[in-house]
């Protein structure tokens, strides 16, 4: 096959074709001439050309201009240069608004032939790169099923895809416009998104948020933006890509167990309980207080009320309020000017001023001083306060969100916490259970832990120990997650293998004094029994035994494992 340039010469004067065909031939292209337009029109009817050199003049009444636009006319992918004996700035703003690539005048040089005829093939080359890129590019766009999403500088649309307007209902039509003018009938998530990216230059990411706009009310997406950099690195604009994940969302609530919710772990009911309680609360800007012992994951529970909600891409701010004496928690939460007290030598911002149109996260609540609690109360019922030092009120929008670990009922009745408060706080309480009441999210955990600390630490290890599971089940677990993750870390630094046994925990879990004699464990036998029962009625059917028993069948499977129940079915 010949991969020569074609070049095709159009031109009235005989000796102009031939000194044009043989200069270019003798540089190795392949050259084809015509006397006239309907000549030429009837060679691009049956070949391809990559450059055509065409006179001005052509005679009856044609010209190049006339050949140019017809091969526009016809899509036909081949660069143009127009030659003229009288050049007139008429003819030559024609030709370039045509798109000739170069204008020449007779009487034509060789080198300035041959310049030209290098320069436009490698301009069509280069063209027809880009367009590749650009289909293929565009190949991509349609065939992803999220929606992408391309703006610039100033916010308006630069591209998008048809998945674009299925889950946004932005169209074509609106590309050139201003994303932010756009009445989408939504909570405009995606322009907060865009806006914070342009103007800090920064990802932005927001997990299963409710996606309202006018077309598809009531649908789950998550989305991300990035910064868009052009050729040199110059910063050009943001991208967005949204992903409807109304499908999954709706089979984990169908399904009623969920393994993970956000970073919080667990299948139990109660923990399914918790993670619904979430998301009915994550739109709803109302206090929540979360108790429960410590080490059960109440700042996991803060995370998710936060992230899952609308101010998501809003500062989550936590304070941890027994860390602090009272003069320091003070300026910590309301901030102090210049000279309040010894060694404030400038102003501060406080937390809530710093947690503004998002969350703070008020953690060991129950270890405030009175004072703190008076202030803290007038911050919740009128959302103001002063600095330290100051008398000007500071007004904010801010979603409170407490912890703590103690019995805040019993510190009232002490005198040692305020009523009032305490029922500002708890508009809503999420109690976290202790790990000891939902043991069926021990072997959960555990797979977790593994999972982070094969990251964290390199290795690969796959599994704990039979003897290391049964401990792990048996155990109290008196500091709950934290202390199941601590456990699991310490073994991971001492596990060369990639199994963790006894050898690898901490000495107090090598004594049996940890370990709850099973022979005493009432409740355990009563289930045990049920499940022989439920197993024997059923023929040994797991499936139907689990039905019998009023849980799902992955529930079953773990009791069985859990309690080492036997089937003599099987």
């Amino acid at each position: 096959m010949d991969n020569k340039p074609r070049i095709l010469v159009v031109d009235d004067e005989e000796s102009i074709r031939f000194t044009f065909e043989t200069f270019l031939a003798e540089e190795g292209y392949s050259v084809t001439t015509a006397a006239n337009y309907d000549q030429a029109m009837a060679l691009f009817a049956g070949s391809v050309y990559d450059l055509v050199f065409a006179d001005i003049i052509l005679g009856g009444g044609r010209t190049g201009i006339d050949l140019m636009r017809e091969a526009r006319t016809l899509n036909l992918n081949c660069h143009f240069v127009v030659v003229t004996g009288a050049p007139n700035v008429e003819s030559a703003s024609e030709a370039v608004r045509l798109g000739a690539f170069d204008y020449i005048t007779k009487p034509v040089h060789q080198e300035t032939l041959l310049s030209v005829a290098k320069m436009a093939l490698k301009n069509k080359t280069l063209h027809e790169e880009k367009e590749k890129y650009r289909l293929n590019l565009e190949a991509i766009f349609r065939s992803v099923k999220d929606a992408i999403i391309t703006v610039d500088k100033e916010l308006r649309i630069v591209e998008l895809n048809r998945a674009a307007e299925k889950i946004c209902g932005v169209t074509r039509d609106e590309i050139g416009k201003g994303f932010n003018s756009l009445d989408l009938g939504c909570r405009r998530n995606c322009l907060e998104a865009f806006a914070e990216t342009i103007s800090k230059r920064r990802p932005v990411e927001m997990s299963r948020i409710e996606c309202n706009h006018k077309n598809r009310s009531g649908h789950v997406v998550s989305l991300a933006t990035s910064p868009l950099l052009d050729h040199q690195g110059h910063f050009s604009g943001a991208v967005i890509v949204i992903r409807d994940e109304t499908r999954l969302y709706d089979l984990e609530r169908d399904l009623k167990e969920r393994r993970q919710f956000h970073n919080i772990v667990g299948t139990s009911e109660k923990m399914q309980g918790i993670y619904s309680l979430i998301e009915s609360l994550a739109d709803v800007q109302t206090t929540v207080l979360i108790t429960g012992e410590s080490g059960t994951g109440k700042e996991l529970v803060a995370e998710a009320l936060h992230y899952k909600g609308i101010r998501s891409h809003k500062p989550l701010v936590k304070v941890n309020c027994s860390a602090l004496p009272e003069s320091l928690l003070e300026s910590e939460l309301f901030g102090h000017v210049r000279g309040a007290f010894t060694g404030a030598v400038k102003d501060k911002l406080g937390r809530f001023q710093r947690a503004d149109k998002g969350t703070i996260f008020l953690d060991e609540i129950g270890d405030i001083s009175p004072r703190i609690q008076l202030r803290l109360l007038r911050v919740l019922q009128e959302m103001e306060f002063e600095r330290v030092g100051d008398s000007t009120p500071v007004k904010v929008d801010v979603r409170v969100i407490a912890a703590t670990n103690k019995d805040l009922s019993a510190k009232i009745r002490r005198g040692d916490f305020r009523e009032d408060l305490f029922y500002r706080l708890k508009v809503v309480e999420i109690n976290v259970p202790p790990l000891r009441e939902r043991q069926e999210d021990i072997l959960f955990l555990i797979d977790h832990f593994i999972e982070k600390f094969n990251k964290k630490f390199d290795k690969e290890i796959k599994a704990v120990s039979a003897d290391v599971k049964r401990i792990f089940m048996d155990y109290e677990w008196p500091g709950n997650v934290r202390e199941l993750e601590h456990t699991l870390e310490h073994a991971f630094i001492l596990c060369r293998h990639n199994t963790i046994t006894l050898d690898h925990l901490p000495a107090h879990f090598k004594t049996s004094s940890i370990v709850k004699p099973r022979v005493h464990r009432h409740e355990e036998g009563d289930e045990t029994q049920k499940i022989l029962q439920a197993l024997e009625k059923t023929g040994g059917n797991k499936a139907k035994a689990a039905r019998l028993l009023g849980f799902d069948r992955k529930t079953l499977y773990r009791k069985i494992e859990k309690f080492n129940i036997p089937n003599k079915h099987e």
